[in-house]
């Protein structure tokens, strides 16, 4: 602020001249603010990625590798490892399914059947057909067979050798549908089936192909058994009866299959 004089005859008068205050704009914004988006994720999903292995392969390469582990072992097998829920109550995991490539030559067929049926046996292709002689056979180890099947009929008969029948998993049973009036029929079936069984811990071990098959051929074997599994499962009330798969070779690693649950 300066000083002014004025002169008025004798005296000197000073005023002031106040200064104009100068006005500065400024912009004011508004402060941004980030918005937050929640997402939920189920259980489920959650328990799925926990149980998703990193080093797990999809089927396709997993069969790569394997196929370089056994350079110069065409019949080697490829072999599939399943961890399966089980729970108290559980039976022992086993099942038998055509597989849409079959691993080995035709099984060979015992039929206990006379009659009619006995001839429809031997139409079918059973390499052994017959009914209390053929038990007197059996009891004495004079034959080689790989399944065996009994009409109702002779059922009480074939009990006689349970006992050597059962160790090795050939007792016909009504719930495997051995024992059963439809002779032809299961005859045909079992000569191409393919039957497998799981441990007491509800792991299945069994062999799904050669090392030379295709991996279209290892991929569609694999996924015959797991929907038998899923069979099982549903029968007995064991819903994601299938929680884990691993392919190996006879000299291959395990790898485990990125989704394999759900193949």
């Amino acid at each position: 602020m300066l000083p002014i004089a004025r002169s008025t005859g004798r005296r000197c008068t000073a005023f002031a001249i106040r200064s104009v205050p100068s006005f500065q704009t400024t912009i004011v914004t508004a402060p941004t603010t980030t918005v937050f988006t929640r997402t939920f994720v189920s259980k489920k999903k959650k328990k799925a990625a926990a149980r998703e292995n990193p080093d797990a392969l999809d089927i396709q390469e997993a069969v790569r590798v394997l196929k370089a582990f056994e350079v110069g072992h065409p019949q080697h097998q490829i072999e599939a490892h399943v961890q399966c829920k089980i729970e108290k109550s559980t039976p022992l995991i086993r099942g038998s399914v055509v597989l849409p490539r079959n691993i080995k030559q035709e099984a060979t067929i015992l039929v206990f059947a006379t009659g009619k049926q006995a001839e429809e046996a031997t139409a079918a292709g059973a390499q052994f057909v017959g009914g209390q002689e053929l038990i007197e056979k059996v009891q004495n180890g004079e034959l080689k067979f790989d399944k065996c099947i009994s009409t109702p009929a002779m059922f009480p008969a074939v009990t006689k050798i349970a006992r050597v029948l059962g160790p090795k998993g050939l007792m016909p049973t009504v719930k495997k549908g051995t024992v059963t009036d439809d002779i032809a029929t299961v005859v045909r079936t079992s000569k191409g089936s393919f039957d497998f069984k799981g441990d007491k811990r509800g792991v299945l071990h069994t062999g799904i192909a050669k090392v030379n098959f295709e991996a279209s051929d290892i991929e569609a074997n694999l996924g015959a058994v797991l929907e038998e599994l899923r069979n099982f499962g549903k029968a007995n009330n064991l819903k994601g009866i299938i929680q884990n798969v691993v392919l190996s070779s006879t000299r291959g690693p395990g790898i485990v299959i990125a989704g394999g649950p759900s193949i």
